[in-house]
C-alpha cells in the first residue's frame, strides 16, 4: 500500500492535543473503564519507564509498586480510553528506557533525581 495513503488515514486516528512527559516522569493516568453500562475513570499512578514506537502505534509503559509487588502497564497514546495523563512530577534520566528499575526493591525501585526547574531542586 501507499504510505501516504497510510498516513492520511492514521492521522485522522491520531490525538489532537498531545501527551507531554518525558521518560522518568512520574504521572497519574486516567483512563475510562466501561463496567456493564456505566463507565467510570480510574487513575494509575507510576513512574514512565518507556516509550516506544510512532505514529498510531505509539505506547508508554509505566511501573508502580503495590502491595510491595511490581505493577506495569502498557498505554497506547492514542487511545480514547485515555482521559488525560497528569505529570506529577518531572525526573531527570540518562535512558531511554528504565528497565533497570524491575530488580530494585523498596525506594530504590522508585529512585529518580528531580529535574532542576529554573535553578531550584523541586
Amino acid at each position: 500500500m501507499n504510505q501516504e495513503l497510510l498516513n492520511k488515514i492514521e492521522s485522522e486516528q491520531l490525538r489532537k492535543d498531545p501527551l507531554e512527559f518525558n521518560v522518568g516522569d512520574t504521572v497519574k493516568v486516567h483512563t475510562k473503564v466501561v463496567e456493564g453500562e456505566k463507565e467510570r475513570i480510574q487513575v494509575f499512578a507510576g513512574l514512565v519507564i518507556g516509550r516506544r514506537g510512532h505514529g498510531i502505534n505509539e505506547t508508554f509503559t509505566v511501573r508502580r509498586i503495590s502491595y510491595g509487588e511490581g505493577v506495569e502497564r502498557v498505554f497506547p497514546i492514542n487511545s480514547p480510553r485515555i482521559e488525560k495523563v497528569v505529570v506529577d512530577r518531572q525526573g531527570k534520566v540518562r535512558r531511554a528506557k528504565l528497565t533497570y528499575l524491575r530488580e530494585r526493591i523498596g525506594k530504590k525501585a522508585l529512585a529518580v533525581k528531580a529535574k532542576d526547574v529554573r535553578g531550584q531542586r523541586k
